[in-house]
């Protein structure tokens, strides 16, 4: 600073210009100096709250088969699989269980032992809406049981309706169809129906416990809970041939009978994502239903099971 002032002489516009340009210089010093700091601590002040808003706007993540996707986006995922098997899918259930979905479908219903005028819920179904019917007719010679079958899906459901078609029961009232997500029934009414099942459907569905706390609202006191589902194999040996048979035979099937490898390749990763069978009891516990015994029977060394709990 005294060569500065040295330089620029002792006239008094010198002396002033020489006194704005220290100011000016230590205004530069005390800049350059604080500069880490300022920086340090926009970082802390700022960077923070960011981090926070990243987090709470990332979207909350769920399986799709064994890719991790948006909750919001799996619903669309799945529409698509079942838009695309739904005219194959009697086919290509029979190809890949050789038969026996129908064994076990059969023991279910047996299971329920429906009686004369029960009403049905059957979520994502067909198939079983089909067999209460014949139950009730063939056993207690009823036609006054009914049936509301519900899918999110219109291409399925379009399905399920050609079935009744050509059953007994299609100029009758005993059924109807809805479009409807498991999640939330808006056209069921609370404590209205008798039964409410759900056949190989479940694990497809974003929030497995929505799913079974909706139908816990729309069962009447003493209302059953059934489900059935694929579920995990309790035999090692068995274990190993059901992997090799899912992962390398169905897709395999798939792309042969549907022209359509991946939707079955989901279909089978579904499967393993889907809980075991005393997690998903337990599900069914924290609902509010009651069950009998360990809360479900394994049908063909547990590669399906029946689940089941009353509303009390």
């Amino acid at each position: 600073m005294g060569n500065l002032l040295e330089s620029c002489g002792q006239h008094p516009t010198n002396i002033y210009r020489t006194q704005a340009m220290s100011r000016v210089l230590l205004a530069h010093r005390r800049v350059l100096q604080h500069t880490p700091i300022i920086s340090y601590a926009r970082r802390s002040i700022f960077s923070t709250p960011q981090r926070f808003e990243k987090k709470d706007s990332e979207p909350k993540l769920t399986h799709f088969g064994f890719r991790d996707v948006a909750e919001e986006e799996k619903e669309s995922l799945v529409h698509k699989v079942f838009a695309n098997v739904a005219t194959k899918y009697d086919v290509m259930n029979d190809a890949m269980s050789m038969g026996v979905h129908r064994v076990w479908k059969d023991q279910f219903i047996r299971n329920m032992a429906p009686g004369p005028g029960t009403k049905l819920l059957d979520v994502a179904g067909g198939d079983i809406a089909l067999r209460f019917l014949d139950y009730c007719r063939n056993i207690h010679h009823d036609s006054t049981a009914e049936v509301t079958m519900v899918d999110i899906n219109p291409h399925m459901l379009e399905e399920g309706k050609k079935r009744f078609q050509t059953s007994p029961y299609a100029n009758t009232n005993q059924a109807r169809f809805l479009v409807q997500n498991a999640e939330h029934l808006d056209d069921i009414p609370d404590e209205s129906v008798d039964v409410y099942t759900i056949a190989f459907g479940i694990r497809n569905c974003t929030h497995v416990d929505k799913v079974v706390k909706e139908a816990y609202r729309v069962l009447k006191p003493g209302g059953r809970f059934m489900c059935l589902e694929f579920s995990r194999v309790d035999n090692p040996v068995i274990g190993k041939l059901y992997d090799i048979y899912s992962f390398d035979i169905i897709p395999a099937l798939g792309q042969i009978i549907a022209n359509d490898r991946d939707s079955y390749q989901y279909l089978v990763e579904s499967i393993r994502k889907f809980p075991p069978q005393e997690e998903f009891a337990q599900m069914i516990s924290d609902a509010g239903f009651a069950t009998v015994g360990k809360g479900y029977e394994d049908l063909t060394f547990g590669v399906a099971s029946i689940h089941s709990g009353y509303k009390i």
